[in-house]
């Protein structure tokens, strides 16, 4: 539930997370797409294996990152907008 929240405000620049949910983007693509660095059908095993490492990655990383917004998210909550006067 957290996911569309973090893109909503990565997109409207409230949230840094812009480099990794592009990066996630990618990896999600790369995973869905039928065209592979490395094929499955002549490699079999090694060709799974790039596909593997992704998903796991990419699992690891939008946990890690939905855990990093709401932390963030809650955070945000306490601070008052507005500008730093040196």
């Amino acid at each position: 539930a957290a996911l569309p929240r973090m893109v909503r405000a990565t997109a409207r620049r409230e949230y840094d997370g812009g480099l990794r949910l592009a990066l996630m983007a990618a990896a999600t693509a790369y995973i869905a797409s039928p065209i592979d660095l490395i094929p499955e059908l002549p490699l079999m095993v090694l060709g799974l294996a790039d596909d593997a490492v992704l998903v796991a990655w990419l699992a690891g990383s939008v946990l890690a990152e939905t855990e990093r917004f709401l932390e963030w998210e809650t955070r945000r909550g306490q601070v008052i907008p507005g500008h730093a006067v040196p």
